[in-house]
């Protein structure tokens, strides 16, 4: 059995996924988008897509991604605002040298900026 199901408070519906994915960032790790003027801090990571079809099918079909590949939560930050982003792997690239993000939640999760990342606080990991 290659496959396991799991509850997604998000999408509101149980999710089918990998038992195994390789995801190419870790919790902690600031990237960027690949596309869209944006870079945050991963904070959670869904091994496949786990949002609701609304959500999905928002996207134009011409740029939509694959739903069987990783999908990242991000503390993300643009010139304007802070928010809080869901991305595909495919649309991400590592950004540590870029330097800290400024999310005001930040400090509710992690540790401060070092060697390019950031470290989850003690007991917030599951």
């Amino acid at each position: 059995m290659n496959r396991a199901t799991y509850y997604s408070p998000q999408a509101g519906r149980l999710i089918d996924a990998p038992r195994q994915t390789r995801a190419r960032f870790a919790i902690g790790d600031v990237v960027k988008h690949r596309h869209y003027d944006f870079r945050g801090v991963v904070f959670d990571i869904d091994p496949v897509f786990a949002n609701s079809e609304e959500w999905y099918q928002s996207i134009p079909a011409d740029v939509r991604p694959t739903r069987e590949q990783p999908f990242y939560h991000l503390l993300a930050e643009n010139e304007d605002a802070s928010y809080v982003a869901y991305v595909s792997q495919q649309n991400l690239l590592g950004d540590a040298e870029g330097g800290p993000v400024d999310h005001p939640s930040l400090a509710e999760m992690f540790e401060d900026f070092a060697d390019g990342r950031y470290r989850l606080r003690q007991g917030l990991a599951h």
